[in-house]
């Protein structure tokens, strides 16, 4: 087969068909707790940390491979350390946006999408990338010593978790045993700290219904059209919360979890990303704007409290 007779290589069929298998499996890695070589987030070759979905897909691959260490890199610049990747290592999927001039988009570019901008055209461009485990001759800066774990009591607060909440502002009832968010009210309803064993999965609950907490027209203006539970708009606004929960957790130190998972929520998940190679995408764009505003909503708190 010659080169011009090869398929392109579909880089969101990929990563979305590789994510769908692993929820198939039953398997949530991003949901397991983890500081790989003392940082919370997979980084770049200058210590840059990623983020939306390069973010998300590292941090799931991270955990499955079990690396030890949280830097990622390409072939190329694994050569120009004067470094080798491991013969027979599998390479990692990332992916980089652009925008390039729309006569030159339409001829090179099969990965487009729509823009405002008519003489312009946003595209999506993937890249492999190999982890520091899996590279021999690195200089021993890309394999840190992994940070020793916090110990927290249980069913208390954890004063830096509990001081973030507290300073974004957010309406919160902390009764009953459910967790929710209520647009109509734009309230937030938990249940109190006491009920939950280990604190981390009450600030990750806090932390999904915050992520939800973000979408009105008056912060974020998030829509995918009318949510109710189990339809479509409803299954990817819980993507984007999940996610937004992921990227709020490294920064603080808990992993993602809500009250129920089930079958029905992991369905919820497969059919979304079946429908749209793109979802995790864009969903994970949306996550990351999410949690970008909750932590500007609560250092802006914090510095009112202190001035």
């Amino acid at each position: 087969m010659s080169k011009s007779s090869k398929r392109k290589f579909d880089a969101a069929a990929s990563i979305t068909n590789e994510l769908i298998d692993i929820i198939d499996r039953g398997v949530l890695p991003w949901r397991k707790p983890w500081t790989v070589g003392g940082s919370s987030v997979p980084l770049r070759l200058n210590g840059e940390p990623y983020q939306g979905v390069n973010n998300f897909l590292l941090t799931m691959r991270t955990m499955m491979a079990g690396y030890a260490s949280p830097y990622w890199m390409t072939l190329r610049q694994a050569n120009e350390l004067d470094a080798k990747v491991i013969k027979g290592s599998k390479s990692s999927v990332v992916v980089y946006y652009g925008t390039a001039e729309r006569e030159q988009a339409e001829s090179a570019h099969g990965d487009q999408a729509e823009t405002e901008d008519p003489k312009t055209i946003p595209f999506m461009k993937s890249y492999r990338v190999f982890n520091a485990d899996q590279i021999k001759g690195l200089d021993p800066r890309f394999h840190p010593a992994a940070a020793e774990p916090e110990v927290h009591p249980e069913r208390a607060p954890i004063p830096h978790m509990q001081s973030f909440f507290e300073a974004i502002g957010a309406n919160v009832s902390f009764s009953g045993r459910e967790a929710c968010y209520v647009p109509n009210l734009d309230k937030i309803y938990m249940p109190p700290i006491e009920l939950f064993e280990n604190p981390r999965n009450f600030y990750a609950v806090w932390g999904h219904e915050l992520g939800h907490w973000t979408k009105p027209r008056h912060r974020l203006n998030r829509s995918y059209g009318d949510a109710r539970f189990g339809n479509t708009a409803y299954a990817r606004e819980e993507i984007v919360a999940e996610l937004c929960t992921v990227f709020l957790g490294q920064k603080l130190g808990f992993s993602a979890h809500t009250l129920e998972l089930n079958a029905a929520y992991l369905d919820n998940w497969v059919r979304v990303l079946r429908s749209d190679k793109r979802a995790i995408f864009k969903h994970a764009a949306d996550a990351q704007r999410a949690c970008d505003y909750l932590v500007a909503a609560s250092e802006a708190g914090q510095g009112e409290q202190a001035a």
